[in-house]
């Protein structure tokens, strides 16, 4: 997760699913590192340098195979990153 001070999206974000983000399938199968844009180098080779926060990266083998840009909520949150593990062939337990 590339993410800045000040930024309302990720503050916004860290109140509606940090908590429970590592206790979800889709955390279990997609750890959350965080890194501040503009203090700390990238924890994997991007395809595009990240120009919002948060910007959620999703990595395989140390390598960037999709993204969220942006924070749009709680519901559209969890879709699109199922869409990313399901793309990048991760497996993840689905619920619901």
């Amino acid at each position: 997760m590339a993410e800045e001070v000040g930024c309302i999206y990720c503050a916004r974000w860290n109140a509606e699913i940090a908590e429970i983000y590592p206790k979800t399938p889709e955390g279990k199968a997609a750890p959350l590192v965080r890194y501040d844009l503009h203090t700390d180098e990238a924890p994997a080779e991007l395809r595009q340098k990240v120009r919002f926060t948060p910007t959620f990266i999703l990595v395989q083998n140390g390598v960037e195979v999709g993204r969220i840009e942006g924070y749009p909520g709680e519901d559209f949150f969890w879709g699109l990153l199922g869409m990313l593990l399901k793309d990048a062939d991760i497996p993840f337990e689905e619920t619901g």
